[in-house]
């Protein structure tokens, strides 16, 4: 079957203009509200590292940045963008470095070690990383 052709008004078909990927939160307030639980996140994670790392070493650190590494990259799948990455490292460095000041009494959570650099320069490490990541492709309707 042959389809009818159509009767031409004499004024040219009009070209389709691509139009932006809507963003992936929606408004700029549903961004902000994300990248604020992300910083929230980031300091629990960074607290409950501090905690598990020194409690159970070695496996304590591995589970530590494993759980660093899925919140940096889970912050940047949520958002889409690499503020999501920066909004929980924020959180997390924030938690790291107060947890790492003591008391005036000499209590700290970190006494000193191997184990609390590399949970310090490996979290930052895999905050890079995941900040440099190439940008997701925004899914075509």
């Amino acid at each position: 079957m042959s389809a009818a052709p159509r009767a031409s008004s004499g004024a040219s078909p009009r070209p389709t203009v691509p139009t932006a990927a809507p963003a992936p939160l929606g408004s700029r307030a549903g961004r902000y509200a994300w990248y604020g639980v992300l910083l929230v996140l980031g300091a629990l994670v960074g607290a409950a590292g501090a905690l598990v790392q020194a409690a159970w070493f070695p496996g304590g650190l591995l589970v530590a940045l494993l759980a660093t590494a899925s919140l940096f990259y889970g912050g940047l799948r949520a958002t889409g963008t690499q503020v999501g990455v920066v909004a929980a490292g924020c959180g997390w460095l924030l938690a790291v470095i107060l947890l790492s000041f003591g008391r005036p009494e000499g209590d700290g959570v970190f006494g000193g070690g191997a184990g609390e650099l590399l949970f310090l320069f490996g979290g930052m490490g895999i905050a890079v990383m995941c900040a440099t990541l190439s940008r997701l492709p925004r899914p075509t309707p």
